[in-house]
């Protein structure tokens, strides 16, 4: 999602870096002595350096000298990757937590108060006329950051610093899971799920990007847990983190003090989106079946990411966001079925709230089945004529009780603030909307319950329930819209978790 700006280097220096071992930039060496320490020192040796044999290659190709070629001789960023920091694992964590819980002081309160509209956003006469002078010809009054100010790309406040690592956590584990994708299966697997080695080429030049996007941050890297054992199961997975990891973003980026900040991740979450729809289409769904992508909070994402991260070195940056209690769907509609209709209990490979679809019987099976309508091989598009989940479906649900161990080295703990569970939270695209609770019984410490899938749109023809879509378990029935769904926390029992819509 981040980084892999092209900008001067100096502004690169004053970007996003985030964490570890104190390494000072030029730029915060040179202010060392400033009463307040500014500007502070960075973490990751983002020093500039010219690649000798790169620019050599490219003017041998050119056929030109490398004195000719605009920009050529001009010193890059380096990038992380885990070639730089280390080597990655993959498996369940083993040992005691040497911290536990979220980062924290002393918060003001245990809610945001709901109060009335900004009285300034109110002035505004959208006319159609120009109601104040122009600063300058062609250019409207008004907007952030359009006054000349120098841009300073850098976090700006904790809600800043805390959104950014969050979404670097993501970028590791991305970086990691393409790069582990290729190395699990073989080009006979890859084959035989419909893939070609152009194919395979785009999963590793997606991890080249996921480089670019974490190079600011140096020693996240830890050990993975992954829930997949086929080509297949491995796709839906993926599909399913890498939407959570840019509705994450699109979550809390407008929200960002640092503006700058913003801009950058706007032109990386783009790229994000498209992995995104990429993934889709490895695993046989349609590529973009919503009108509008969605946005959900910090914690909810992070509630997502944690289960899939088993350990991170012991000096890496904690998070100050949410885990809330696990919430599961028992008949999760299975995407490797021709009929999905006919979805049992318990049709996903291994755990975690992004669990992919399981493999089927080859008879019950879309893979390589190729008949229009019925057929989820990888492909540009596929349309299926059953569709995944409707509207008046029965869902069945299970949930946990808060205070589990989860995340990194198992050292967060879920929580929650919440009275009793009264109402199914369905949040996709431009809407959220409720839908009752019911049938609520406890066995063994596991709460179950059901709920009926609403049949709601945003607009005229487009169901706002539809592609892979975030559901959560609420004791109230407040109203939100997209830009203030952070408020609902407080009144979050469990979940969130991706509901495979479609």
């Amino acid at each position: 999602m981040f980084f892999k700006v092209g900008l001067a280097a100096g502004l690169i220096a004053t970007a996003f870096a985030l964490p570890q071992a104190a390494t000072t930039t030029a730029a915060s060496s040179a202010s060392s002595s400033s009463p307040t320490g500014y500007p502070h020192p960075y973490s990751y040796d983002q020093q500039p350096s010219i690649n000798s044999a790169a620019v050599s290659s490219v003017a041998a190709y050119a056929g030109i000298p490398a004195s000719e070629i605009p920009g050529a001789a001009d010193p890059v960023v380096p990038v992380v990757s885990s070639q730089v920091t280390g080597v990655t694992s993959h498996g369940p964590f083993s040992g005691t937590p040497a911290t536990t819980g979220a980062l924290s002081n002393t918060p003001n309160g245990t809610a945001i108060p709901v109060l009335p509209p900004n009285p300034t956003a109110l002035v505004y006469n959208p006319n159609g006329t120009l109601n104040n002078q122009e600063p300058i010809p062609y250019q409207p009054a008004g907007g952030l950051g359009t006054n000349g100010t120098e841009p300073v790309y850098r976090v700006q406040s904790d809600f800043d610093y805390q959104s950014i690592l969050l979404g670097l956590y993501q970028e590791w584990i991305e970086l990691d899971l393409f790069h582990n994708i290729l190395a699990t299966f073989s080009e006979e697997e890859f084959t035989a799920a419909g893939l070609t080695p152009s194919d395979r080429f785009l999963i590793e030049f997606m991890a080249d990007q996921e480089s670019g996007h974490a190079t600011l941050l140096s020693s996240l890297l830890g050990t993975y847990n992954y829930p997949f054992t086929t080509v297949h199961e491995a796709f839906d997975f993926t599909q399913k983190l890498t939407r959570f990891g840019e509705s994450g973003v699109w979550g809390f980026q407008a929200h960002l003090d640092s503006r700058e900040c913003a801009q950058l991740l706007d032109q990386s979450i783009a790229t994000e989106a498209r992995q995104q729809m990429i993934f889709r289409q490895f695993a046989g769904l349609f590529p973009m079946p919503v009108w509008f992508e969605t946005g959900i909070p910090q914690s909810w994402a992070w509630t997502l990411l944690a289960p899939y991260i088993s350990s991170c070195p012991a000096n890496s940056k904690r998070l100050a966001w949410q885990n809330f209690p696990g919430l599961y769907v028992l008949n999760q509609p299975n995407s490797a079925r021709r009929n999905a209709t006919q979805t049992g209990f318990n049709e996903t490979a291994g755990f975690g709230p992004a669990a992919p679809s399981s493999d089927v019987p080859a008879n019950e099976s879309c893979i390589g089945y190729n008949v229009t309508g019925f057929d989820c091989s990888a492909s540009i598009s596929q349309n299926r004529s059953i569709p995944l989940s409707y509207p008046g479906r029965e869902v069945f649900l299970s949930w946990e009780n808060p205070g589990k161990a989860v995340g990194p080295n198992n050292s967060y703990v879920t929580s929650t603030s919440a009275g009793a569970p009264e109402f199914v939270l369905w949040v996709s695209q431009l809407n959220i909307t409720y839908s009752p609770l019911t049938n609520i019984t406890t066995s063994n410490g596991t709460n179950y319950g059901m709920t009926i899938q609403p049949d709601v749109s945003t607009y005229e023809g487009d169901p706002a329930i539809n592609g892979t879509m975030f559901i959560a378990l609420t004791d109230a029935n407040i109203t939100y819209t997209a830009f203030n769904l952070s408020n609902v926390n407080p009144h979050v029992v469990a979940g969130p978790f991706l509901y495979q819509a479609g």
